[in-house]
């Protein structure tokens, strides 16, 4: 067996004379060794991505004061980016791949419709009466639901109703940027057109097939109402009570693959009183409560989360969720990495 000590005390870069690194800068070269422990860390990866909790009860006058600060004609989209410090505010990332953001539409606002390569995801926190029109679906907005605008599909917000209406923003942004991919489009309002996934798609294991034809879109279903995923949940519990989580994947009904390619986004029921353990995953995570008040543990840190409140976890950690009442269900929304991980070949899931 090799003498692994040998391995861990590589040259360091003040070791090498200064004329020759200074040759190396020349020719636009740099010497791997004393950083090859930073990039091919022993064991598991050592990730910038910080446990992190975001309070609605705290962000959400800020997004308040924002409306009032800042009319939707000098926003385009009004968002305050949740932003995690392990990676710099300024790089506005919540992980290595995943960005949120909370947004806020207030009654009469109509945010132009865009099209761009990032993929996004729209979870809505708060109000009714708006919606989001996807490839000329109009995609109505209650708590909740869930809202796919993906890559390279126009989209545009509007709001009909009384009061805001604010929803997070999951994107994989931070991956397309890292890629030098990212950019938008900017486009006319969009021409409404008869018919919405949800509801040709409103029972699972039954699509629509006119004249034995199967849909050939790649997004079929662009929302998913949360009333039919909690019902989900409350069957599964009740049908199999020996389940330890009871989850469900949000997925194209047509292949049965993740709902995007990038990002995974799932639903998850605490029963009354219920510890789960998650499975140490090689994917980072972040959870958005919907209902019910729970407390998360992420490795050494524990953050106690109220409805509409948003954490992440990094990849390789213990997560702890624990349903903080003994009387009533909570209901989690959870996005990660795990399409990108499997994509890349990388994902793990330690146990």
């Amino acid at each position: 067996m090799q003498d692994q000590s040998r391995f861990d005390t590589l040259g360091r870069l003040e070791d090498l004379p200064l004329d020759y690194r200074e040759a190396l800068t020349r020719q636009n070269l740099v010497p791997l060794w004393p950083s090859l422990r930073a990039v091919l860390p022993a064991g598991k990866p050592q990730p910038n991505t910080r446990p992190i909790h975001w309070p609605y009860e705290t962000l959400r006058p800020l997004l308040m004061q924002a409306g009032e600060l800042t009319p939707i004609e000098k926003a385009e989209r009004r968002v305050l980016v949740l932003a995690n410090p392990g990676h710099g505010l300024e790089k506005m990332q919540a992980s290595a791949a995943m960005y949120l953001g909370m947004q806020l539409l207030l009654p009469g606002e109509w945010a132009p419709a865009h099209r761009h390569t990032p993929n996004a995801v729209r979870m809505i926190v708060e109000g009714e009466g708006a919606y989001t029109t996807v490839d000329g679906e109009k995609c109505p907005m209650s708590r909740g639901d869930l809202i796919l605008t993906p890559t390279g599909l126009w989209h545009e917000h509007g709001h009909d109703g009384n009061g805001p209406v604010v929803w997070l923003d999951v994107l994989d942004l931070p991956l397309v940027y890292y890629m030098e991919a990212s950019y938008h489009i900017d486009g006319d309002p969009q021409t409404v057109k008869p018919g919405r996934g949800d509801r040709a798609y409103a029972r699972a294991g039954v699509v629509p097939s006119q004249v034995f034809q199967r849909s050939n879109k790649a997004y079929p279903m662009l929302r998913y109402p949360w009333v039919e995923a909690r019902a989900a949940l409350e069957a599964l519990a009740a049908d199999q009570p020996e389940l330890d989580a009871v989850q469900v994947t949000y997925t194209n009904p047509e292949t049965g693959s993740d709902a995007q390619n990038i990002l995974g986004f799932y639903a998850l029921m605490l029963r009354p009183g219920q510890t789960l353990d998650l499975p140490v995953r090689s994917p980072a995570m972040v959870f958005h409560l919907i209902e019910g008040g729970i407390e998360v543990s992420i490795g050494d840190n524990s953050f106690a989360l109220a409805e509409a409140d948003t954490c992440c976890a990094p990849g390789y950690t213990p997560v702890r969720l624990r349903n903080r009442s003994s009387k009533s269900p909570a209901f989690v929304f959870v996005a990660d990495e795990t399409p990108l991980h499997r994509k890349l070949g990388v994902f793990e899931n330690r146990g």
